[in-house]
C-alpha cells in the first residue's frame, strides 16, 4: 500500500489546501491529513477544530484520514506507516523554503521522499493567512473557503469583535 501524509497547520483549510489533498488521493492508497499542533504558533482555531474542520471538508474522498501530531513530520510519516511527505508550492518562495525543509527531512529519515504538488493556478494566490485576513475585514469567502469554512471564519472574527 502506498500511503502519504500532508502536514501543515491548515489554519483554516482552504480551496488551494484541498486541490492538493484531492490531487493526492488520487495518486496514492492513502493519504494522511497530518495538523500540527505547534506551540510556537497561535492559531485562530485549535488544533482539534482544525481536525474536525478538515474530516468534514474531506469527507467524500474516501482514502483520506486526518489525524493531529506535533513534533517533527518525519516521526508522525514514521508512525502512519507512510513513506511520502507530500507538500504544496505555490511560488519560488515557497519553494527554497519546501525543498530546504526535504532536504533536512531526508537526512533525518532517508527512507522518506517529499513530493511537492504544484497549486493548481487558480489558487496560486491563495493562503490560511489571505483567508483569515479577508475573513477579518467580513468579506467574500467563497473564492478561498468552503462554505463550512468561512461560515467558521465569519464566527470566529465576529466573536472576536464582540470581545473588543
Amino acid at each position: 500500500m502506498h500511503k502519504a501524509v500532508y502536514p501543515g497547520t491548515f489554519d483554516p483549510v482552504t480551496y488551494g489546501h484541498l486541490d492538493i489533498i484531492a490531487r493526492a488521493a488520487k495518486q496514492f492508497d492513502e493519504v494522511v491529513v497530518g495538523v500540527l499542533c505547534n506551540s510556537q504558533k497561535t492559531p485562530l482555531f485549535s488544533a482539534e477544530e482544525r481536525v474536525n474542520i478538515l474530516k468534514e471538508v474531506t469527507k467524500d474522498i474516501g482514502n483520506v484520514t486526518v489525524l493531529m501530531f506535533d513534533g517533527l513530520s518525519v516521526d508522525f510519516v514514521k508512525k502512519c506507516h507512510a513513506s511520502v511527505i507530500i507538500r504544496g508550492l505555490r511560488a519560488n518562495t515557497d519553494f527554497e523554503y519546501e525543498l530546504q525543509m526535504a532536504q533536512t527531512n531526508r537526512v533525518l529519515a532517508p527512507d522518506i521522499d517529499t513530493m511537492f504538488f504544484v497549486t493548481s493556478l487558480k489558487y496560486s494566490f491563495l493562503s490560511s493567512t489571505t483567508a483569515k485576513e479577508v475573513a477579518s475585514y467580513g468579506e467574500n469567502l467563497s473564492k478561498f473557503v468552503p462554505p463550512y469554512v468561512a461560515e467558521l471564519l465569519r464566527d470566529r472574527f465576529l466573536a472576536k469583535r464582540e470581545d473588543t
